[in-house]
């Protein structure tokens, strides 16, 4: 089954649009799934959405409820979250680059394949790709999908593009609680040699291939060993209940040379894009119950 887009919109850098399609960058399909099951049905086990004191509720009876912290909940319809207009749902904006190597390792979240939507937008997604790699940069922007809107970087990954989402600052928890205990002390100077030492013999150039997820290995070779003996139970199941046109892309040098113009009759410099300042979120997020 062809993977699909999570996302859908522009790629935007100053005033050059490409048509792009985000889709995930992480599969889970190698991993053996578990069902859980009511054994003396066969019938795989739901979860139904309850009330207390009142038992299953419809979905359409639902909707978003924000502790106050005053003893109730304001409640709010999906079609007002739905009505929410961000820019972000249909445009990813450049809006700032930084080194990539800039970036905390903390900070990164998940992975996306961004390609181009079209044969057209082929053309600028290639020049941005190239210029972010002789660069040595990551594009920053924000882009709005699944029900909230992520901090983004943007940099180059083999023929194409990698967009990571990032964690915003407050998402991140404090370094020093979990620290406090360890004392600020330098090592021994015998044990860190030896400890370099040994490092440097173990360094070499990182290849993912040469590791494997040996419990998912071992759970397969449970599964295929259960499955050939005639003495594990089983149980009979039981019943239980295109591609979008393009859009036109607008003349890349042009495009380009204009973005520059404007920038430097602004005086933005190496600024962000839009205030100077790296770029900010848009709201608090609020939390729901």
């Amino acid at each position: 089954m062809a993977p699909r887009p999570v996302w859908k919109g522009q790629l935007r850098l100053s005033l050059v649009s490409i048509p792009v399609e985000l889709y995930s960058a992480q599969s889970r399909g190698a991993r053996p799934a578990f069902r859980q099951i009511h054994a003396p049905s066969g019938k795989p086990v739901r979860y139904e959405r309850t009330v207390p004191g009142i038992g299953p509720v419809e979905a359409g009876d639902i909707v978003k409820g924000y502790d106050t912290g005053e003893g109730d909940y304001m409640l709010i319809e999906p079609e007002e979250v739905e009505a929410i207009k961000l820019e972000t749902k249909k445009t990813l904006e450049l809006v700032q680059f930084v080194d990539s190597c800039e970036i905390p390792p903390i900070y990164f979240d998940r992975p996306y394949y961004l390609v181009p939507a079209d044969d057209l937008a082929e053309e600028s997604y290639r020049v941005l790709r190239d210029a972010l790699r002789q660069s040595g940069k990551a594009g920053l922007g924000q882009v709005a999908m699944r029900g909230r809107e992520y901090l983004t970087a943007l940099r180059p990954c083999g023929d194409g593009l990698l967009l990571e989402t990032l964690h915003y600052p407050d998402e991140i928890r404090e370094a020093e609680p979990f620290f406090a205990s360890v004392e600020d002390e330098k090592a021994d100077e015998e044990l860190l040699d030896l400890a370099t030492t040994l490092i440097d013999r173990k360094t070499a150039a990182f290849d993912a291939s040469a590791y494997e997820d040996r419990y998912a290995e071992a759970l397969k070779d449970l599964i295929e060993t259960k499955r050939k003996s005639g003495k594990t139970p089983r149980v009979e199941r039981g019943e239980s209940g295109g591609r979008r046109e393009g859009e036109n892309v607008v003349d890349l040098m042009g495009a380009l040379k204009e973005s520059l113009e404007k920038d430097k009759s602004r005086g933005t410099g190496s600024k962000s894009a839009s205030s100077g300042r790296s770029p900010k979120r848009s709201g608090k997020r609020r939390k729901a119950s």
